[in-house]
Formats: C-alpha cells, structure tokens, sequence
C-alpha cells in the first residue's frame, strides 16, 4: 500500500497486462484489471477504456460481490461504451446463468457525478487508440460565506432554515488518473498538472522504444514527460502502466537518468510487477 500527499493507493500496473487502481479511503477503483481479489471489496469502479487489461475483470467483480452478498456495483463509463458493457454482462448472464447485478452511470467529459463518499468526478478526454477518458477527483467543504461570519450560531441557523444557503462549497483537486493516454492530456487538462496526486501511465522509459514508435501505440514515453518537467505542480506522482519488458531496477535508472531532479523527488514509480 503506498502512501501518497496522503492518498492510500493499492495499484498493479503492468502496460498490456493489468491495470487496477484501488483508492481504499476514496472507497472506490480507477480501472479493474484481473480484478484483483482486494478489488472485490470496493462498490464504484471508474473505467477509462476497453482494452482488456482495464476492464478484463468487469463481471468477476459483480459476479464476486453477488456471491458475497455485497451491494451491487456502480460501474461509471463513457457514453460511447455503455452498450458494448451491457452486452458483455448479457452474455455473461447467459453463460453464468446469474443476474450479475450492477448499476452504470454513463458519464463523460464536461459531466460529473458525485461519489457516495461525496467526492466530485469529472471526466476528460484522454487520447488514445480506442475512446477513453480520464478521471479528476475533487474534495468538496463548506465554508461559510463572509457576510456570515461572526453571527452566533442560531443566528445562522435560523438563516439557513429560511431557505438562504449560508456556504460556499469549496472544491480541491486532489487526484488525477491519466488512463492510457498521449502526452497532450499534460497540457490539454488543467486538472492533469495540479491535483494533488497525480497518477500517470508512462509505458517505455529507454531508447529500445522510440517517442515515435511509443505514439503510435497510444502511450507516453518518459522523453515526453522530461520535455514538460515545468508543467507539473502536483505535490506527488505515480508512474504506471510501465511496459512487462522492463525490470525495476532498469526503471530507477532510466528515471533517475532522463528527469530533471525538481521532477524525480515528486515521482513514484510503480514497480509491484516489475
């Protein structure tokens, strides 16, 4: 389990392979992978895409939570694949002989919905081969408007109860998830450069990968992200995705070697897998 700015966050990621985010205290998954058995326990998964290793496990994980009695899942998705899901569950229902209860809240860039742990979810588009999106999260507070202030708190109350709203909601980005993406999400999306936790697919770290050959696969090359060094104001950031050709410690010393330092210190790569 790392712990990042603050953030819980129990990830596998391996590009191709899997990816599952779990985010414990937010009570919910960025992406499902193989469904990992620990996925099981949380209610909301936002997807980003369809490849496999992002959504391989969808219906393990309603399967799972049915048979333990859970509460159904919430499955949040783009609109361009919400009838591709359904099918897919309509076929498993048919193969499993099972209701595989869930819920889908269809969900796209300039939308957002609000977590039962009262986090606010706005989508944006990433770029990729297949239509996916990625994932920003804010906090939200209440925080009492100036006018109000130094009232006694009956004061306030009977304020409130006539029907005047008495508070701003303050709204704070504390995390971003790229999916699978190009480099432009960086500069395309605000939400991307200053959440507080940042977590980013960067898939090939040396030159046996070209940029070149690296955009055409859909995916970011550490080259790409040491040109924006200055565009990232996030407090932490999480690598993932990295490809399965990789070793740990090659990752460490392409990392070390291709970042400037006011970068490195801020990243975490993640390497369970590697």
């Amino acid at each position: 389990m790392l712990q990042l700015a603050g953030i819980s966050i129990d990830a596998a990621s391996v590009g191709g392979l899997e990816t599952c985010i779990q985010l414990p205290g937010m009570k919910l998954v960025l992406d499902i992978g193989r469904c990992p058995q620990s996925a099981v326990q949380r209610e909301v998964v936002l997807l980003t895409h369809g490849h496999m290793d992002h959504i391989g496990g969808i219906c393990y994980h309603a399967a799972t939570r049915g048979l333990m009695g859970l509460t159904p899942p919430t499955y949040v998705v783009g609109h361009e694949n919400v009838r591709a899901l359904e099918s897919l569950f309509n076929a498993y229902r048919r193969l499993d002989r099972s209701r595989l209860a869930h819920s889908v809240v269809p969900l796209g860039p300039g939308e957002e919905w609000r977590t039962p742990k009262g986090y606010l979810v706005r989508p944006f588009r990433s770029i990729h081969r297949v239509p996916c999106q990625g994932y920003g999260l804010w906090s939200a507070r209440k925080k009492l408007k100036p006018e109000y202030r130094g009232l006694a708190g009956q004061e306030i109350a009977k304020i409130r109860l006539g029907g005047t709203e008495v508070s701003d909601e303050i709204l704070k980005p504390e995390l971003a998830f790229t999916g699978d993406s190009l480099i432009e999400v960086v500069e395309n999306e605000e939400v991307v450069r200053t959440a507080r936790v940042l977590i980013m697919e960067v898939t090939f770290v040396d030159d046996a990968v070209t940029v070149e050959q690296c955009r055409s696969k859909g995916h970011i090359h550490i080259d790409e992200v040491a040109e924006r060094a200055d565009l990232f104001e996030n407090e932490a950031i999480l690598f993932t995705h990295f490809s399965a050709r990789y070793k740990a410690d090659h990752i460490l010393e392409q990392l070390d070697k291709r970042l400037p330092k006011s970068l490195r210190e801020r990243v975490t790569p993640l390497l369970s897998r590697h």
